[in-house]
């Protein structure tokens, strides 16, 4: 009988794949219920500073690992893909849907390749751009249909999330080019130690200590939001993400953003949204890209 470790380790990469999408897809609806007590800016600090604290918790004694060489790529990294979309996707949601906010995230992948062709000198398949362009294609379903369904939203927001998957894919291929032979907690407690002073710095000055708003209900509840966002969202899918990159390719970790829609879109139905046939047909394609993307020869 073939045994539990043996199977963990010949679907590992798979493992990884299907976790990350169930936490990044359930961070939009984290972040939508964040909103309601928090201003996007005050979202993305606290974010930032509880994830920090979570990750150096467990991790600072590993920074003395990141060489003089390494801390410029660990540098960028923290700034691509961590700081600045923590902003950028509580901007976008104050004016479009979580679960269009996740389906623009699809957007990764194709970013992956260009940059990586582009700047990284990293080689893609024919195959695996095919697999792209199809999972890119049942992404442009999903947002054409949504746009359809909500034409009050300011789809001007959306260009946050798009600049967000532009960053991310450059973190990606940082992380592949420059950090591969770096543990990927030992990546994010970098991250994170670059991050924590100016996270505060932005949370102080954005009034969130002022007149003690921040002890209403209200906004203790959003906290608790935040909290779990932090948890899984960021530290602990940090370090999954990281090792994802790390054991397969940069196309393969960037295709957990074609199965995270599917995650964002359940919670938005059970939220109230409704799922139409056309969504499913989308998610279908994706699915499909992301096999055809990623399987063996």
């Amino acid at each position: 009988m073939v045994s539990v470790s043996i199977i963990f380790e010949t679907y590992k990469k798979w493992f990884f794949l299907v976790a990350l999408s169930v936490i990044w897809g359930s961070s939009f609806i984290l972040i939508k219920k964040s909103l309601i007590g928090l201003d996007p800016v005050q979202l993305g600090s606290l974010r930032l500073l509880f994830s920090g604290a979570m990750i150096l918790l467990v991790g600072s004694h590993l920074i003395k690992n990141i060489t003089r060489q390494q801390w410029p790529w660990v540098v960028g990294s923290a700034i691509l893909g961590t700081f600045f979309p923590a902003f950028l996707f509580a901007i976008a949601e104050t004016e479009i849907d979580s679960a269009v906010a996740s389906i623009l995230n699809g957007l990764v992948p194709l970013n992956t390749i260009l940059f990586g062709l582009a700047l990284f000198k990293i080689g893609t398949t024919t195959r695996q751009a095919v697999g792209v362009v199809i999972g890119f294609m049942g992404t442009a379903v999903l947002i054409g249909y949504g746009a359809q369904l909500n034409p009050e939203q300011n789809y001007y927001y959306a260009g946050f999330v798009i600049l967000s998957t532009l960053m991310y894919a450059l973190n990606i291929n940082i992380i592949k080019k420059h950090l591969q032979e770096m543990t990927a907690l030992t990546i994010a407690a970098g991250n994170f130690v670059v991050l924590m002073v100016p996270a505060f710095a932005i949370l102080y000055f954005s009034g969130f200590f002022e007149n003690g708003e921040y002890q209403s209900p209200e906004v203790l509840a959003s906290m608790g939001y935040v909290l779990i966002l932090s948890l899984f969202g960021t530290a602990i899918a940090k370090v999954l993400f990281n090792r994802l990159v790390q054991m397969s390719t940069p196309v393969f970790a960037s295709s957990v953003t074609y199965l995270m829609p599917l995650v964002a879109v359940l919670w938005a139905t059970l939220d109230g949204e409704k799922l139409y046939f056309e969504q499913a047909l989308a998610a279908i394609l994706i699915l499909f890209g992301v096999y055809l993307s990623n399987r063996n020869k």
